[in-house]
């Protein structure tokens, strides 16, 4: 047989004899706790509703495919799907997280004898634009998006295209998320997000 309760554990760590707490800190409690309970019930329905969604877009696209009989491998690649009236729009989309290994310093000293070799003085908002890419934040981070934005530059010289070949050869994919969107179109004709994320509701 279980013994009753008769203290409860408090934000301190501290037992404290139920017969001592207030009333209302009781209520408060019995409130939280029956929140917490919902959202968690909630969390766990939404975590397989995301799950057969996945399930169910990686099969339509099998069946798809098989149209035309070809296979698709892997789970890889953004995918909108439409509503036969235009009406619905599903997005499943792969964000990969990048991170550059030490390769991504063999470019740089590539890029810094670029700006060396280069007529002095008429290269200022390339070496800028390079020196920030290449600059760390508090976090002791260097901006992907700023390093791999120096490949779009259109700058015919081979060492150059040898430094941007070598931070292609750094990236390092660490990590993929995977998304799904829905979007219901207004009388506007734009596509508005159906929300799944409870602060938006």
């Amino acid at each position: 047989m279980t013994a009753p309760i008769t203290h409860w554990t408090n934000a301190q760590g501290y037992l404290v004899p139920i017969d001592k707490i207030k009333p209302i800190d009781k209520e408060r409690n019995d409130l939280v706790l029956s929140i917490v309970e919902k959202a968690r019930e909630e969390q766990q329905a939404l975590r397989q509703l995301k799950k057969q969604m996945f399930e169910d877009i990686i099969a339509f696209i099998q069946l798809s495919a098989e149209q035309y009989q070809v296979q698709i491998g892997g789970k890889k690649g953004n995918v909108t799907l439409f509503s036969f009236d235009g009406k619905y729009k599903v997005l499943r989309q792969i964000q990969d997280s990048i991170k550059f290994d030490e390769r991504l310093q063999a470019a740089k000293a590539l890029i810094d004898q670029c700006i060396h070799n280069w007529t002095e003085g008429s290269n200022d908002n390339i070496r800028v634009l390079i020196n920030d890419a290449f600059n760390v934040d508090k976090e002791g981070k260097i901006s992907t998006s700023k390093v791999l934005g120096l490949r779009r530059l259109d700058i015919k010289d081979q060492d150059w295209q040898n430094a941007m070949d070598a931070i292609s050869d750094s990236i390092i994919v660490v990590d993929s998320k995977a998304y799904v969107r829905i979007y219901e179109r207004d009388d506007n004709g734009k596509y508005q997000p159906i929300s799944l994320d409870f602060s938006n509701l």
